[in-house]
């Protein structure tokens, strides 16, 4: 008669799993654009490309986190997508009391909605959706963020 011993399983995780099982902004690589003056700590640029759904699931680590800032301040979410609901916020484990969602109003651009949010330094950080940003308008998210001491994360899909 045999008998073999065998090692306790141990369950493995998955890439995807491991990747949204560590703290993700620490982390957080950010490219330089050649020729720029850049600040890492004030601004930072998300881009996620496939359908909404999983770069939802993506998304959702990040704005956790955030939400869940020991920093008093806001989490600003300006011009988010339409399907960034509150249901949305709510299922992603978003800590919906230190969120503030903003659109831009009538006559005002969302750049200049979320310059105005880093600025004023209500919040510790605004996440916006603009697009492709030139370096100008780098250059205002980044002198905005200095003056409230707050960070901008532009998010990028498509």
């Amino acid at each position: 008669m045999q008998t073999s011993t065998h090692a306790p399983e141990h369950s493995q995780l998955s890439l995807f799993e491991a990747f949204l099982a560590q703290p993700v902004l620490p982390g957080l690589k950010v490219r330089e654009p050649a020729g720029e003056y850049f600040e890492p700590d004030l601004f930072s640029e998300l881009t996620l490309r496939g359908a909404s759904g999983p770069c939802h699931s993506l998304l959702a680590p990040v704005l956790r986190e955030l939400s869940e800032e020991d920093d008093t301040r806001w989490l600003t979410l300006i011009a988010p997508p339409a399907s960034l609901t509150q249901a949305w916020l709510r299922h992603a484990g978003l800590n919906r009391e230190r969120i503030l969602l903003l659109q831009p109003r009538t006559g005002q651009s969302a750049l200049h909605l979320a310059a105005e949010a880093l600025r004023l330094g209500r919040s510790h950080t605004v996440v916006s959706w603009l697009g492709s940003l030139n370096a100008s308008a780098r250059q205002l998210l980044i002198r905005s963020a200095s003056a409230g001491n707050a960070q901008s994360l532009n998010i990028r899909i498509g």
